[in-house]
């Protein structure tokens, strides 16, 4: 079932986990309520097998993804011996609540999680040139948007547009895609946690739970650019799901990003062996869910930022669509696909 607000999916969610639960709370300055990523573990505490399953990195995105973890606690399978089901809820709290994508900071959390060292500045030189047509300085308002992102497309290719869009930029603080100057609160706090969570996990398959891209209502699991070719397909099988990317892929199924919370997993958790797939639940069209983060972006930062705005109504319908239909197969395949990877988690050998 999807809820109606974040308040409402995480009770649920930690009714649901019972004494299984545990809250990592945040400390944000302008929420109404208290908010907190919330994690449910079935299986042995100290498994060295860890199935994964994390939520609403983009906030509003994680309707779905709640949905799909509550449909599996609420007849939580059978957990093999030496192995775990963890389910981190709402990785993005405010924005859940606030029905953005991004934190309170406005930061994309699957940019922000940039490795030590690295430079968090600059933006690509591209994302620069289509500045006006992403970050307008005034409240939503009719501009025939698909007319000019139809020019800018021809003049400089889709594909290229597609790409400086997403990857991820550090300089301006109030557009879309923004990576943050630091690591944020709710990153930290979930990396710590996994740190001292898992210690002695030797074996962790990672499911980040999407909405958006692809098919109205279809499931697609991306994997990592640096995964085999083998594995794509082993998990294809075993999951009897549909895997892009990997290594060498002719279609990768997504772009490439800095920041994300796979590289950051790939580098915190190294001694685990950790596979990544991100999985997405299909809506609509690239360009029309661009449109709705980009007026839902200047109704935050040059409107009045309430939740009560068409901005905000149509941000969730891109990413929570209300279709029965397209909720009800989301809901029957995340289940499915989390109960097919406790499986292969039991006796897949990478």
């Amino acid at each position: 079932m999807f809820s109606a607000d974040y308040f409402e999916a995480r009770d649920r969610f930690r009714h649901l986990a019972g004494e299984r639960a545990l809250a990592l709370p945040l400390s944000v300055r302008d929420a109404r309520e208290s908010l907190s990523i919330d994690i449910a573990w079935l299986g042995e505490r100290d498994a060295r097998r860890i199935l994964l399953v994390t939520s609403g990195l983009h906030g509003v995105e994680g309707f779905a993804g709640s949905a799909v973890q509550c449909a599996v606690l609420r007849n939580a399978p059978d957990i093999a011996a030496g192995c775990a089901l963890v389910l981190v809820h709402a990785l993005n709290p405010w924005g859940f609540a606030r029905l953005r994508r991004v934190n309170e900071s406005n930061v994309d959390l699957n940019r922000n999680f940039v490795p030590a060292g690295e430079c968090r500045a600059g933006a690509p030189a591209l994302y620069r040139a289509l500045d006006p047509l992403l970050n307008p300085r005034s409240p939503p308002r009719r501009d025939a948007f698909a007319l000019q992102a139809a020019a800018y497309a021809l003049r400089l290719g889709v594909g290229a547009c597609r790409q400086a869009i997403a990857e991820g930029q550090y300089e301006l603080e109030r557009g879309l895609f923004y990576g943050g100057r630091a690591l944020e609160q709710g990153p930290a706090l979930f990396l710590d946690w996994l740190r001292g969570a898992l210690p002695h996990a030797e074996r962790l398959l990672l499911l980040d739970l999407h909405t958006g891209l692809g098919p109205f209502g279809a499931q697609t699991l991306l994997a990592e650019p640096d995964m085999r070719s083998e594995r794509v397909a082993h998990f294809a099988a075993c999951l009897d799901a549909r895997v892009k990317g990997g290594a060498g892929a002719s279609d990768p199924g997504g772009f490439a990003a800095r920041g994300s919370l796979a590289g950051a997993i790939r580098e915190s958790m190294a001694h685990a062996r950790p596979e990544f797939f991100t999985v997405e639940y299909g809506t609509c069209s690239g360009l029309r869910l661009l449109h709705a983060l980009r007026e839902e972006n200047r109704w935050h930062h040059y409107g009045d930022a309430t939740l009560e705005h068409p901005a905000k109504a149509r941000l969730k319908q891109v990413f929570a669509p209300a279709s029965q239909r397209w909720r009800s197969s989301v809901m029957t395949a995340g289940d499915a696909l989390v109960r097919a990877a406790v499986d292969v988690l039991a006796c897949d050998e990478a």
